[in-house]
């Protein structure tokens, strides 16, 4: 298993991956809307003069199995970033073997090379799963309301 950091090439994967996240989200009540977004936008937001996002791919020896997409926040009163982490997610038929894991693992690097204070984002109460493997991370929900959990994540190595 392997993550790497997305590039235009990977715009349809990424997309995919969005469409994925979109029907799982729906499945659980956590999403009733339409997916708004296209692969034009994807590639704008992505790769356009100024990267609104970034993604990271986590791969098999197969395929892509995963993504996570996040960006940067900064706080002035802290005078430092964090990472906001908008999507995670993992192919159902992959996981538990360690993709979610690598692509936070990853995402905790990242935060340290740019002096990030911690890595935040939201999850469905409805989504036990993925709250029990935010649990494991050491992750802890700082605020719910109604089905939105709101995590945040100091891994040891930003402690």
């Amino acid at each position: 298993m392997k993550v790497r950091i997305a590039n235009p090439d990977d715009v349809s994967l990424i997309f995919s991956f969005i469409y994925k996240k979109a029907e799982f989200d729906c499945n659980i009540g956590a999403f009733s809307g339409i997916l708004q977004t296209t692969e034009e936008k994807t590639r704008k937001t992505l790769f356009g003069k100024i990267p609104f996002s970034y993604v990271l791919l986590a791969e098999d020896s197969e395929r892509a199995i995963g993504f996570a997409l996040y960006g940067f926040r900064c706080s002035s009163f802290v005078g430092q970033p964090s990472i906001w982490l908008d999507d995670l997610y993992v192919d159902e038929d992959r996981r538990s073997q360690g993709a979610g894991a690598a692509l936070m693992e990853q995402l905790a690097g990242i935060a340290r090379e740019n002096d990030c204070t911690h890595l935040a984002w939201n999850a469905d109460a409805r989504n036990l799963r993925g709250l029990a493997f935010y649990h494991r991370l050491g992750a802890e929900i700082t605020e719910q309301h109604e089905n939105r959990c709101f995590l945040r994540w100091i891994p040891q190595s930003l402690a």
